[in-house]
């Protein structure tokens, strides 16, 4: 049985993927599944963390986010049995790759996938799906009647995140990058409240978003990213399509909550005072978060594809 491996060069410049030929998998034991691979999705490998984390390998198993029917279970298995159908993401340190027609994996990581929703729908959403479930419901507490910016809606993240607000009765704001993606958000029922067109680098947010919500400003926030230098030290793309943090921080309504997704934010002073005489709150939202501890990533996956079960995603778009 073979699996996808990758492998950096010695310069770190460079990465190859291999097949591998694994051993069987060993017998199964306590709180572990054996799990048939039914699809699995292909996500961005973060080799910056892996090395940060002093996770690094000669050979990383590809393929992280994974659906498939259980095979077997251990004997403290608690959750699952024999021909149950689940979907998950295998931890940063499993030794399986995703790319495995086999792969054994702790029951935390994993949850019952859904009847209506596909193999290939349900590995492919479920990575953007507990982020946008994180930064709505954990990060920002998103409820009725709240005002929402979603930069990017037509990414996956940003569609599914524009979904989830729409479900629990959140008017949603959104940015897109393109005519194309302004065209995909404009068809979106329920409809989109404003949607921002940042492709010609003409429009300002803030100003749109203030205007929409009567000068109040919103009263969540989940970025694609932000500008946090002048226009002279930024490239052109980023320029172009990316709000300048001072942006974000003006467009904040009173006791805003600003969910962001840039790792290395700054905050000067005046931002800090700024924030501060608005009661509102920056929270990071980390892709890896769920690995942190087995129980909350249980937690975080099944809460999720609960909400999901039903009409409040769509799952092909």
């Amino acid at each position: 049985m073979k699996g996808l491996y990758f492998q950096k060069s010695s310069t770190n410049e460079e990465i190859t993927f291999v097949f591998q030929e694994r051993e069987n998998l060993p017998v199964i034991e306590d709180n572990y599944v054996k799990l048939q691979v039914k699809a699995c999705a292909l996500s961005q490998i973060n080799t910056k963390l892996l090395a940060e984390m002093k996770m690094e390998k000669d050979f990383f198993p590809v393929g992280r986010e994974i659906a498939g029917i259980v095979l077997d279970v251990g004997s403290k298995v608690s959750f699952f049995q024999p021909d149950d159908e689940v979907v998950g993401i295998l931890p940063l340190d499993s030794e399986d790759p995703g790319l495995c027609e086999v792969v054994r994996v702790h029951e935390h990581y994993l949850v019952h996938k859904p009847e209506k929703v596909t193999w290939t729908e349900a590995a492919g959403t479920i990575r953007d799906g507990v982020r946008a479930y994180t930064a709505l419901h954990y990060l920002s507490h998103v409820s009725p009647g709240k005002s929402v910016l979603i930069m990017d809606g037509a990414s996956a993240l940003g569609m599914i995140a524009i979904q989830l607000a729409h479900h629990r009765g959140a008017k949603v704001i959104s940015t897109a990058g393109s005519l194309e993606d302004k065209q995909c958000l404009e068809r979106l029922r329920p409809s989109v409240a404003r949607v921002i067109d940042v492709s010609n680098g003409k429009a300002h947010v803030a100003e749109s978003c203030l205007e929409e919500t009567g000068g109040l400003g919103v009263d969540i926030v989940l970025d694609a990213g932000v500008r946090l230098y002048s226009k002279d030290d930024e490239p052109a793309v980023k320029l172009q399509l990316l709000p300048h943090k001072h942006d974000i921080i003006t467009l904040l309504g009173v006791g805003g909550h600003w969910v962001t997704t840039e790792e290395n934010l700054q905050l000067d002073p005046p931002d800090s005072h700024c924030l501060f005489l608005k009661g509102a709150t920056v929270a990071f939202l980390n892709d890896e978060v769920w690995n942190l501890s087995n129980v909350q990533q249980g937690k975080y996956l099944s809460t999720y594809l609960k909400r999901c079960d039903g009409e409040a995603i769509n799952w092909s778009l």
